[in-house]
Order: C-alpha cells, then structure tokens, then sequence
C-alpha cells in the first residue's frame, strides 16, 4: 500500500462534503502522472458537475485516455487527487499523508464509475445478457443490495432493451458485431447504476458504418442525468452533447469551455491549429 505526502484537499466539495448532496460531481485537483521520466499528465485541474457532459479532445498522446483511467484509480496518479462526491479516489487522508486504499476498497469505489473502453472487453464466454448481469450479482455497487439472478436478468434484459439488443441476449460476444458488442459493454457499464460513466474513444475500435450505433445510445445517455466524461475524435458527436469541451495538448488542458465557444471560436493558437487539421471546412458554417 503507497503513501504520499501532498496538497491535502481543501476544497469545499472535496473531503468535507456530506455523502449524498450530490450525485456525480467529479473534482480533478492538480493532477500529475508519470511514466518513467515522461510526464504524461501536468498539473490537470478539473470539474464536471453533477449530470453533466464532459467531452476531452485533443491530439494522441496528450493525455487524454491516461487521465479518464486516473478517475477510477486504474491509473494511480503521482499529485494531487480526484474526488466524487467529495470522497476521494484511491485515497484516504491520515495526518498530512494520502494513504492508498486498499485494493478491495477501490474495487467499491470503482462500482460506481462505470468505464467503457475502446475495445469491448465482453467475456466471452458469457452471453450478452450474462455479461450485463454478472456484476450485480457479484459485485453490487456500494450501498446496494446484491441482486438475485432473476432480479439481474430483469435488470439486464431492460438495459439491453435500452441499447437496443434485448433480441440478442442470448448472443455470445462472437456472434455480434463490433458496434453490437460495444453497446453490450454500455449497458454493462449501466448495470450497477453507476454516479458516473467514462468512454475511453468508445467508437475508435469500430468500422465506420458501426460508429453511429453506439454514438446514438451515448446521445440518449447524456441526456439521462448520469455524469459522462468522454474522450473521443469524433468531433460532430462532441459538439453535438457536451456541455463543456476540453482540449488538451502534450499532458495539459489547453482550453475548456461550451462547444460553440470551443469550436467556432477558440481563444488559444494550438486549439485552433489542431481544429483546422482534423474539423472540415463546413463545419464551422
């Protein structure tokens, strides 16, 4: 189990805030990850309110997919800290030291983050509809009951019914297509009734025609209340549901700020070259 001496939070949120005023703040504090002698994340500074929609831009390489695995402590980060709800990820304070949890501790924060990644991650050797119900008879979100297996293939089948798939249910990931199996991981990432979702360029890993599927069910979802952050190259999909875009370059938040602002008018020099190499000219009409 690490320690680490730091900043400790001071937030009003962070620490401090009574369990249950809000549903799905995430507060992102100076925020610093290395991979050996490269500093991948710079000081990331961040917040997405409760039922809001956060979308992260930017070229590959600068941080982006490391930064959405920090929030779940898949990625442990090296300063400064990130908090939901105002209980901290990964972390509990003792003193003047940030003690690691341990591993079983973070297993039940992570039950209320769910995470779709780029490449499915279905077991496939379950059907999809046991692969959305695995987890809550399993491994039940914090504070939640376990449900029975009929409960759970209640629950699953609605979910699957909400990502249009319920006829596939009892489909083995093999027997589905890419942008199949991928909203099968949604509605798995849906099953433990997360505070907050995060997609790690959900439609990256899809041939073309597959990508409006997913991004269709991710449009519904952000209209839900649920707390999405979304890392993501589609830039029509970006400006079409966040509320705040964030732009980032070489491990830093270059600029952030509503769609229109970041799109059609963006104040920063480097956030302006990248838009003019990867936005078509009609875009911004």
């Amino acid at each position: 189990m690490s320690t680490r001496a730091t900043e400790i939070p001071t937030a009003p949120a962070a620490v401090h805030q009574d369990a249950g005023i809000t549903r799905g703040l995430v507060e992102i504090t100076k925020v610093r990850k290395s991979f050996g002698a490269t500093e991948v994340l710079k000081g990331i500074t961040l917040t997405v309110e409760p039922g809001g929609v956060a979308v992260i831009v930017g070229p590959s390489g600068s941080g982006k997919s490391t930064l959405l695995r920090t929030i779940n402590h898949l990625e442990k980060v090296d300063g400064g800290f990130i908090a939901i709800d105002g209980t901290l990820v990964g972390y509990e304070v003792r003193g003047s030291t940030l003690h690691e949890l341990r591993e079983k501790d973070v297993l039940k924060q992570r039950t209320e983050i769910g995470m779709v990644f780029q490449n499915f991650n279905l077991f496939p050797h379950l059907t999809a509809l046991e692969n959305v119900t695995e987890a809550p008879v399993v491994a039940p979100r914090s504070g939640k009951p376990r449900l029975t297996r009929a409960e759970a293939r209640e629950r699953g089948l609605e979910l699957l019914d909400r990502v249009g798939l319920k006829d596939r249910a009892g489909a083995y990931p093999r027997q589905l297509s890419g942008g199949q199996q991928q909203r099968v991981a949604i509605a798995r990432a849906l099953a433990l009734d997360p505070k907050i979702l995060l997609f790690d360029e959900p439609t990256s890993a899809l041939d073309p025609e597959l990508v409006n599927e997913v991004l269709d069910v991710i449009r519904e979802l952000a209209t839900s209340g649920t707390t999405l952050i979304i890392v993501t190259h589609e830039m029509g999909f970006a400006r079409d549901v966040a509320d705040t875009v964030v732009f980032m370059d070489e491990g830093q938040i270059v600029e952030q700020g509503s769609p229109k602002d970041i799109f059609t008018n963006p104040r920063e020099v480097r956030t302006r070259s990248f838009f003019s190499k990867v936005i078509e000219p009609a875009f911004n009409i």
